[in-house]
């Protein structure tokens, strides 16, 4: 069997991201369901997920949440992802195993699970009637609710509230609605989820941990195990096990120290595919499945463009070296071919390229920066991310247009 080159692969991953185009008629349900969960920290990176594949406006994605065919739930090593329907409830049980992180910090401060249970039932009773923020929660559930002083500030947890939010969403009790509708935005309201979507399932955690393993596959293979590890939050034993109904067969690849695994009949398709011979420029956030479900950026770079050095929380460092994309990413054919930013000072992105610009790719950059301008306002990474903290990411960048090429 011939061996798989690295640009072929890159153009493979590109594919199966659906970052070809290839997915401009599918809904944002279906582009998750294909693709992968966006991973969700009060950035737009979920819009920009759908976008980037499908085209589809803020106001479309809004709706696909408004509806359930999509939601922003605690899944992942505990991590919050939209999520599409059909994979409501392996999110849910994936998160599970790590939701008691709060109720250990409680019992610490002299909580026991008995109060947490009664909240738990009062937050379900006040939810009756409409959805609530947690200000109103707290006002309507009186004395079930208890302040966790000075000590509960210093470690994180104020009142008993988040915890019993927590273990309810996690039992797929109630569910985070966002008060203005955006996903980009973290103010929420609580409402009950009826039907709960895990009533009636009986799934172990072994189970569980297979489907997430397969899904992971199938977005994103041919993937190294030590990847799957990381995303799904798997030890290297229970990991093992999750893969083995999987029957996964390793990848003849030319280059690289990891083995990396996908399915059999996806190997085929690998095999026959041919990677574009034409640009397939592409906007993304950082969070973007392409590089976040891997954390490995080194494996999307081409030889050449693996020392140039990039802007960084503190200062600078060789693009090569990074794990997470720390700017969003510009990419043809699965390579990283530059970052960007959005500067709101002109409402504009500020960008580089380590290749030649020509028409194409200006076209691609302003086909996003009207999108964000338009519909977003802005492209935060993350709930913390401002216009003023950007600053000196959006100067490193602009500096280094003209002169990365």
């Amino acid at each position: 069997m011939p061996s798989i080159g690295e640009s072929k692969l890159r153009a493979w991953w590109s594919h199966r991201q659906g970052l070809d185009t290839s997915l401009n008629n599918e809904s944002a349900r279906e582009v998750l369901r294909r693709t992968g969960w966006a991973r969700s920290v009060g950035g737009v990176g979920p819009y920009l997920t759908i976008f980037a594949r499908n085209g589809d406006g803020r106001e479309d994605v809004d709706r696909a949440a408004a509806s359930l065919e999509i939601q922003e739930l605690p899944s992942a090593r505990g991590c919050t992802y939209v999520v599409p329907r059909d994979d409501f409830v392996v999110a849910l049980l994936a998160g599970k195993e790590f939701g008691g992180a709060e109720m250990k910090t409680a019992t610490k401060l002299g909580v026991k699970e008995t109060e947490i249970d009664k909240l738990c039932c009062a937050v379900l009773q006040a939810l009756e009637s409409e959805p609530l923020e947690p200000g109103e929660l707290r006002k309507a559930v009186g004395g079930a609710v208890r302040n966790l002083g000075e000590e509960g500030k210093k470690k994180g947890l104020t009142t008993t509230l988040p915890v019993a939010l927590g273990m309810l969403q996690t039992r797929g009790e109630i569910r985070r609605v966002p008060t203005n509708g955006r996903l980009d935005q973290q103010r929420y309201r609580y409402a009950l989820w009826r039907p709960n979507p895990l009533a009636g399932v009986n799934a172990s955690s072994a189970e569980i941990n297979t489907e997430l393993a397969r899904r992971f596959f199938q977005w994103i293979g041919p993937a190294s195990i030590s990847e799957l590890r990381w995303f799904a939050g798997l030890g290297a034993k229970v990991c093992d096990e999750a893969i083995k109904p999987l029957k996964l067969v390793k990848v003849n690849l030319s280059s690289g120290s990891e083995e990396r695994w996908m399915f059999a009949e996806d190997l085929e398709a690998l095999n026959s595919f041919t990677e574009p011979k034409t640009p397939q420029y592409v906007l993304v956030s950082g969070l973007d499945g392409i590089a976040h479900l891997r954390r490995d950026v080194r494996s999307l770079l081409a030889p050449d463009d693996l020392n140039r050095r990039v802007f960084v929380e503190k200062g600078f460092s060789e693009v090569g070296k990074l794990r997470d994309l720390l700017s969003h990413g510009i990419f043809d054919r699965g390579r990283l071919i530059g970052l960007w930013v959005y500067d709101t000072a002109t409402n504009s992105i500020a960008w580089n390229s380590f290749v030649k610009i020509d028409k194409g790719l200006e076209t691609e950059v302003k086909r996003t920066e009207d999108y964000i301008r338009e519909q977003l306002g802005d492209a935060r990474s993350f709930s913390l991310d401002s216009p003023k903290s950007r600053v000196p990411h959006v100067k490193a960048i602009r500096a280094s247009y003209g002169l990365i090429n």
